[in-house]
């Protein structure tokens, strides 16, 4: 991989730069302070709206300063270019290249957050539309400029082209980008006759006259219109990779997103496995001040990416290292809910990034803001640089990681899950536009609570894009409502060979353009579940009323209800009133379970005992033990495996008291001995196959596991 070579053991550090903070009489001191401590990698923003302070004037000397100093400390550099800086003489000259809301609104420069300059718009997109042929040019040349001025800096690594990658859902609809969605709906439908009739427009006369939707809905230009948006940014992504390869072929090119593919991938096109693709190394942002800190939560962060990344390496690009304030996420939450941060935090979030895979770490901030509304987030260290009890258990960690001793476990990555959650990117994209752009968020409750559900039983249940279905054996299906017929194809091929699919209510319920289908189940997957619908229910608002029966346990259902009548299925659940709420069938080499509601959905919102009961249920129909059996549901255990074939466990605890736990490694293991201890300091015994041991709290375990000769 290109300049993976030149990475750290596992690259530790921080954003340290965001002009103008922290001031420059600090900086050497920082460097030395970073380097005594172990950290050994920066990424600093380098905004075009700082450096290019006049057409075709650059300002380099902080960021000279910035290379210098690391290389100095032996510390890394991923330049993270910023050309959604815009400069402010560029924002007023090129004003016609700005992007335009759906209301008409151009956007306008405004003071950035996240570092206190001007020059940023809304969203992670900038202010000027890389649409426009001058704008794309002219942040061409600075990208290229800046290239050629570091790409063989000895403390160079490589270049983060896409900060967060989402954009605004408001964007763009300026004349620029409209042109682009012509030739991409020419390209996909070839005629404007063809276009009329998808569209059920049936009059556009010339393509000047088909516009961008400013008003979003169920229809088929809506589906186009995120579709060719994400497209569109991603077009963007694409070209700035390409442009910094053309002058740099031997450092990385990375990204980071927001682990945002199962609630915001089709209104802000935060598509993991797309930007994924696009770079030779991915990354994250995970902070529990904006999203909780339930520890499903980073879990799941972390399995998304790692499934995006389908193999590269990973990077948690931006973790939390201190506390935020004032902010509208935090309001109203508890103090131990991400709203500070405490030694431990770092601690148990580190293991957490690290058991899940992934293998590099960065703060967001190395120290804070001084001024603008995140005054004092995210830093280990304090306002000053000085050194915090926080930023030692950093240093601690960032030494223990880059340990000659440590190189075998992390090499390793973690074992594939025991179930996978299907993900159809077009299935969120219906249901953000059916349900009201997303406010009832009806595909993100039902993704997550089937994830809660297996987390819950100690399953590491895997994220799988339709795409990578053939990696898997076993598939959830939490809200299957929509799906193409190309994918409902490749669904159906997949069980006939051999798949268990287990799906909630309504599957292909809309299909191609979200046309409903007017045999329920649509595209074919009658055949595949055994069933024809009997009754079918749309009733958000009072679905929590419904609730069905499996083997003797009485399961709520949520969001819509669906009953059906058996063709060539067995019946195994009931709704209360006794029509069919569950049936299974086999299908050629597989099978499968159709349950008309959405439990998951009901678990997100309930975590009823009788849900979880569910899940358990679901995993022994499928055949399913957990990797490893543990007597305390407290605790996240996960394993991972080296090059070598060698096994490693780990075992987290998020609480704050000290759990004690006795574990035991599925049959599928083998017979095996724990034996050398990575990390934690605490007593631990084994008898037979059975771990016994206490974890402090907020604390982790980690040790090799040795397979032994039974004989």
């Amino acid at each position: 991989m290109t300049g993976i070579s030149k990475l750290p053991q596992l690259p530790y550090g921080a954003v340290y730069f965001r002009k103008s903070n922290p001031p420059r009489e600090d900086w050497e001191r920082d460097y030395a302070v970073a380097q005594e401590d172990g950290m050994n990698i920066n990424r600093h923003w380098f905004m075009w709206g700082a450096i290019e302070v006049e057409k075709g004037v650059y300002d380099w000397e902080d960021y000279d300063r910035h290379m210098d100093l690391a290389a100095q400390h032996g510390i890394k550099t991923i330049i993270a270019e910023m050309i959604i800086s815009v400069p402010e003489w560029a924002a007023y000259e090129y004003k016609h290249a700005a992007y335009v809301k759906a209301d008409g609104t151009p956007l306008r420069t405004q003071m950035g957050v996240s570092s206190s300059s001007g020059g940023f718009g809304e969203g992670s997109q900038g202010v000027l539309s890389l649409d426009c042929p001058e704008v794309r040019e002219l942040a061409g040349k600075f990208l290229t400029a800046l290239a050629l001025r570091y790409k063989d800096h000895p403390a160079m690594a490589g270049y983060d082209v896409w900060n967060e990658c989402n954009y605004s859902p408001q964007v763009c609809h300026s004349s620029y980008t409209k042109a682009k969605f012509h030739l991409w709906l020419q390209n996909k439908y070839g005629s404007l006759q063809v276009l009329n009739k998808a569209w059920h427009r049936y009059s556009y006369s010339a393509w000047e006259q088909v516009g961008t939707p400013r008003q979003l809905g169920p229809y088929p230009e809506c589906i186009d219109w995120l579709h060719f948006t994400k497209h569109n940014f991603y077009e963007h992504m694409q070209w700035r990779v390409d442009l910094i390869r053309s002058v740099d072929d031997k450092n990385l090119i990375t990204a980071h997103g927001i682990a945002g593919s199962i609630n915001v991938m089709a209104s802000m096109g935060a598509d993991d496995w797309l930007a994924a693709s696009k770079v030779d190394l991915y990354g994250f942002t995970w902070v529990a001040s904006r999203k909780g800190n339930e520890p499903w939560k980073q879990w799941h962060a972390v399995d998304l990416t790692r499934a995006a990344s389908r193999g590269k390496t990973f990077w948690h690009a931006e973790t939390q290292g201190g506390p935020l304030w004032l902010q509208p996420q935090v309001i109203g939450r508890a103090k131990d809910d991400g709203r500070v941060t405490e030694p431990e935090d770092i601690r148990i979030w580190q293991m957490i990034t690290l058991a899940g895979g992934a293998r590099g770490v960065l703060f967001p901030r190395w120290r804070p803001l001084l001024d603008g509304p995140l005054f004092g987030a995210f830093g280990p260290y304090a306002m000053d640089g000085s050194r915090t009890p926080r930023s030692d258990m950093a240093s601690t960690i960032a030494k223990w990681a880059n340990a000659r001793e440590q190189r075998e476990l992390l090499e390793s990555t973690p074992v594939q899950g025991e179930i996978g959650i299907l993900v159809v990117p077009d299935t969120q994209v219906f249901d953000y536009l059916l349900n009201r752009e997303g406010k009832n968020a009806f595909y993100e409750q039902a993704m997550w609570g089937a994830y809660q559900g297996f987390f819950d039983l100690g399953i590491q249940a895997d994220w799988v894009h339709i795409e990578d279905i053939a990696n898997y054996r076993v598939l959830y299906w939490p809200y299957p409502v929509m799906i193409g017929s190309h994918e409902a194809e490749a669904l159906q091929q997949w069980v006939a060979d051999g798949g268990t699919l287990i799906s909630e209510g309504c599957p292909a319920y809309f299909g191609d353009r979200g046309k409903v289908g007017t045999l329920q189940p649509n595209h074919g997957l009658d055949q595949v579940f055994g069933v024809v619908e009997d009754n079918v229910e749309f009733m958000p608002d009072i679905s929590d009323a419904v609730s069905f029966e499996l083997g003797g346990v009485q399961v709520r259902g949520s969001i819509y209800n669906q009953s059906y009548r058996s063709a060539g299925g067995q019946v195994i659940g009931q709704y209360s009133d006794g029509s069919v709420a569950v049936v299974e069938h086999v299908y050629r080499k597989g099978k499968t379970m159709l349950v008309g509601t959405f439990p998951s959905a009901a678990y997100y919102h309930t975590h009823d005992e009788g849900n979880l009961q569910y899940f358990s249920k679901v995993l022994d129909w499928a055949g399913i033990q957990p990797h490893v059996t543990r007597s305390n549901a407290k605790l996240q255990v996960r394993l991972s495996r080296g090059t070598d074939g060698s096994l490693y466990i780990w075992v987290v605890n998020p609480h704050r008291e000290a759990q004690n736990v006795e574990l035991e490694l599925s049959e599928a293991w083998g017979a095996w001995n724990a034996e050398h201890v990575y990390w934690g300091d605490t007593e631990w015994s084994q008898q037979g196959m059975g771990l016994q041991l206490t974890i402090p709290g907020r604390d982790a375990w980690v040790a090799r596991v040795t397979a032994v000769d039974k004989a």
